[in-house]
């Protein structure tokens, strides 16, 4: 069984900023200087938990933390995005734009408008991705490109004369 986790013994300064901490406006700095002065008195992380209610596994990652960084593990790190590559890189951009100006029709298709999942059907068949892609990956990657998605509505014209009065565009 391993032995209870302590902070290491605090110098007069960090233990002055963990008393002012306690009055912090930050909830997350505030239960950190909780902690750590319990931890500081001789309290076990559960016991602290106990005492105030933050999990013992937060208490201890509050100790490892303030071992590593001092005084700046009172500060709440956010969270940095993902860095993970594209699934559709920026090179498959230009052919994806290219694919939409033309036909469905010309890839098999019994119909004349793109969705989503053909775009993503018909780049996957032409190695545009390396495998068949969500509807979503397109829709970001037509964001990337600047192209709007929307159905298409009042700009497809007909030749029937009386096309613009049955879609209710009607003029004058």
């Amino acid at each position: 069984m391993k032995p209870p986790l302590f902070v290491r013994p605090l110098c007069p300064e960090e233990r002055l900023a963990l008393e002012r901490g306690l009055a912090s406006r930050s909830a997350f700095t505030m239960r950190r200087c909780q902690a750590l002065l319990k931890s500081a008195k001789g309290y076990t992380p559960r016991r602290i938990q106990e005492m105030t209610g933050i999990s013992d596994q937060s208490v201890r990652n509050a100790i490892h933390a303030f071992h590593q960084e001092g005084l700046a593990a009172l500060q709440e790190k956010k969270p940095s995005p993902p860095q993970g590559s594209k699934v559709l890189p920026d090179a498959a951009l230009e052919p994806l734009k290219e694919l939409i100006h033309q036909r469905p029709r010309q890839f098999g298709f019994d119909t004349s408008l793109w969705t989503l999942a053909k775009v993503a059907k018909v780049a996957a068949d032409q190695g545009m991705t390396t495998r068949l892609v969500s509807d979503e990956t397109i829709r970001e990657a037509m964001k990337r490109l600047k192209v709007g998605w929307k159905r298409a509505k009042r700009w497809i014209t007909s030749p029937d004369p009386e096309y613009a009065r049955k879609k209710g565009q009607e003029i004058g």
